[in-house]
């Protein structure tokens, strides 16, 4: 009787090992988010607000709370801008009396012209882009770096503002506009209040989310936020790749600017005069909070 070899079964090739697990893949939910760099500011808010909360009552009213992001909102929609200019590698002295000069130039020019306040403030809002501008074009041309360029315009406009506003006024603070035409619509824009829940809350606490929100869409969602990036990185290699670094600056300093002047409207607007004097020193608020 004849016996047949059963062949051995047929292996097939051995099945590829499963690639091992990225070190991103392994990291929880709370170590990313704990990466990401606005987890500190975050974090801090919240510890001085819990501090405030516990050490004074009147902190946790939402009265005391609304008057508190009411400052925060006229440094917040600065710094985001200063922010901006910062990340392209430069920033702004000029910021501060930048402000004030924006909301001397709309009021000066509404009053001595008789005029409607909105040309004031059409025209402030173009000197202040200018302001932007020459800091942006000096800084070109000249190849000084932005704080010598920026503290030469503080020093003018701060001698501008006085000099102009005691020139037309006599005095060193401008003359009330309430009564002028266009001044009800401007300061509905500027210097309105909104009641939440039954709260007052000024109008520029969602012009500064309203910002916030463009300001980050552009920076991580365009290619301008690219240039911003690449610009505040190193110029020589941003320009080898085709990046309008000079285009790129000018922009943010005029960014500032426009800034500056949203905010100068907000205090011409919700105090009715401007004092001459007023905005030295908070260009450091605005860095250090942009920081």
């Amino acid at each position: 009787m004849t016996h047949t070899a059963t062949p051995a079964a047929a292996t097939g090739p051995a099945a590829p090992a499963a690639p091992p697990k990225s070190r991103t893949a392994e990291r929880s939910l709370a170590r990313r988010a704990l990466a990401r760099p606005e987890i500190g500011a975050l974090v801090a808010a919240i510890g001085v607000y819990l501090f405030f909360f516990v050490a004074a009552p009147t902190f946790r009213q939402a009265d005391s709370f609304a008057t508190v992001l009411y400052q925060a909102s006229t440094m917040g929609i600065m710094a985001l801008a200063v922010s901006l200019l910062m990340i392209g590698g430069e920033f702004d002295l000029s910021a501060g009396v930048a402000v004030t000069s924006s909301a001397l130039t709309a009021s000066m020019l509404s009053f001595q012209l008789t005029a409607n306040v909105w040309v004031g403030v059409i025209v402030a809002l173009l000197v202040s882009l200018a302001v932007g501008l020459i800091n942006g074009l000096l800084l070109i041309k000249t190849g000084l770096p932005s704080f010598l360029v920026t503290l030469a315009s503080f020093l003018m406009l701060q001698g501008a503002n006085l000099a102009i506003t005691k020139l037309l006024t006599d005095n060193v603070a401008t003359d009330s506009i309430t009564d002028m035409d266009g001044f009800d619509q401007a300061k509905s824009l500027f210097a309105s209040e909104i009641d939440i829940f039954g709260v007052s809350v000024k109008i520029t606490v969602l012009w500064w989310l309203v910002f916030a929100a463009i300001a980050t869409w552009v920076l991580l969602r365009t290619k301008f936020g690219n240039w911003i990036f690449a610009a505040g990185g190193s110029k020589e290699s941003a320009r080898a790749v085709g990046v309008p670094v000079n285009l790129t600056k000018i922009a943010l300093f005029m960014t500032v600017g426009f800034a500056a002047w949203f905010v100068g409207m907000h205090l011409l607007f919700e105090y009715n005069t401007v004092q001459a004097g007023e905005g030295v020193g908070n260009e450091f608020y605005y860095i250090i909070a942009a920081v």
